[in-house]
């Protein structure tokens, strides 16, 4: 049935293609996009949509930046009107001034996003046209409200309820493991060999949320060790030669690594969900799982002490004091954490537990740290009390061993 149903769908799909693309069409993107919101038929909408993005596709830069232009300015609210509505709404509430109200208020350009979104690969199409936005709106303020606009709709569409929770394991389909590859955002994946030792042992695990409408894209992943204690290194963790243990063995799971896929979504929280999930379910398929800890980069801490006109000392365990002080007291805007790792874990309820100096002797861990790392421990049972305190309070919750760290922090503490 699915089979017949996929059949069925691609053959309308190309009739629909080929009704668009015939040469007595001469209409631009910008009339395609009025004739859809005023369209009704069914053979229209799918003819229009395909025409739209078959279009889109083939701009250049300029030509993409236009047609957000006219998204921005051809299809926006018209104040005047929303101010009338909500006057005859606030005068008379009814059912019909109130959807008067609403229907002003709303842009024209979510209805036709919400149109566009009408045939198979439509959502990462739209996906792919918001990633273009993100460059440009920079350039552009104006197109600031037409990011909005896709990221209130995608907040919707991409909700917990529609995500899929999928295992990535080395037995999976190659054009999924080479995304892996390429999205990988914290610790780079060399080669086939490399991603093969994270994915094949028995004590190491990925898994990744997916979308039913964009089944061959991974939306973010996490990848996993299984280790006995907490994980201090992370040159340990990714070791060519390392002995892989039993998953039975272990008692710590270690998340060293999430990396989000789609910058269409930047701004759409999925790690949150994505870290309890995995948590849970190891849990529940590991009964010897007692902690659950991240091994993480500090990425801001050297771009925060060349603010402070500072420089991270040679010492190690200084190395670390100033680490901890950073994550207990540097603050950005909103009281919230200066470091983007540190907001995203406390965030999600989690506690800064321990400070590893040495942790990431890469290139990139240098650079950004010092090579020192974090753990953010993720006690289920706390989590959401501690989400609360962070969002009610700004409060960083830490171990006492991070707190004794910070209290170290002094000025003599940065000389080398």
């Amino acid at each position: 049935m699915n089979f017949l149903a996929d059949l069925l769908t691609t053959v309308f799909d190309r009739r629909y293609r080929s009704l668009f693309g015939s040469a007595n069409d001469s209409r631009t993107i910008e009339e395609c996009c009025d004739d859809l919101l005023n369209t009704r038929g069914e053979a229209s909408i799918q003819q229009l949509v395909h025409g739209i993005f078959e279009a889109y596709n083939n701009f250049d830069e300029d030509a993409k930046a236009s047609f957000f232009q006219h998204l921005g300015n051809g299809l926006d609210i018209n104040p005047d009107t929303v101010r009338k509505t909500l006057d005859a709404y606030q005068r008379t509430p009814s059912k019909q001034t109130y959807t008067n109200y609403m229907k002003s208020a709303e842009p024209p350009r979510q209805e036709l996003f919400r149109r566009l979104n009408h045939v198979p690969g439509s959502t990462g199409q739209l996906v792919r046209m918001r990633a273009d936005l993100q460059k440009m709106k920079s350039k552009n303020p104006a197109l600031e409200a037409v990011d909005m606009d896709l990221k209130h709709l995608f907040t919707n569409w991409f909700n917990r309820g529609f995500l899929v929770l999928r295992r990535i394991s080395w037995e999976s389909p190659a054009h999924i493991l080479e995304k892996i590859i390429q999205y990988e955002a914290v610790h780079a994946i060399e080669c086939w060999d490399d991603l093969r030792r994270r994915l094949q042992p028995t004590d190491r695990r990925c898994f990744a949320f997916f979308h039913p409408a964009m089944p061959d894209e991974p939306l973010i992943f996490v990848e996993v060790a299984l280790t006995q204690g907490v994980a201090s290194s992370v040159q340990a963790v990714l070791a060519e030669d390392r002995s892989p243990m039993q998953a039975d063995d272990a008692d710590t799971a270690v998340f060293y690594s999430i990396s989000n896929c789609q910058r269409g979504l930047a701004g759409i929280s999925f790690g949150n969900s994505l870290i309890k999930q995995v948590a849970s379910n190891l849990a529940a398929e590991l009964e010897g799982l007692k902690t659950f800890v991240t091994l993480s980069p500090i990425p801001g801490l050297n771009t925060w002490l060349e603010t402070e006109k500072m420089a991270l000392p040679e010492s190690p365990q200084k190395r670390k004091s100033v680490a901890a002080h950073y994550l207990m007291n540097a603050k950005a805007r909103n009281n919230l954490p200066y470091d983007p790792v540190a907001r995203f874990h406390l965030g999600n309820g989690a506690i800064v537990h321990a400070i590893h100096a040495d942790a990431d002797i890469s290139k990139k861990g240098m650079a950004q740290s010092g090579g020192v790392m974090v753990n953010y421990l993720y006690d289920l049972k706390k989590v959401e009390e501690n989400m609360k305190l962070h969002e009610q309070k700004q409060q960083v919750v830490t171990s006492s061993e991070v707190k004794s760290m910070a209290n170290l922090f002094s000025a003599e503490a940065l000389e080398g």
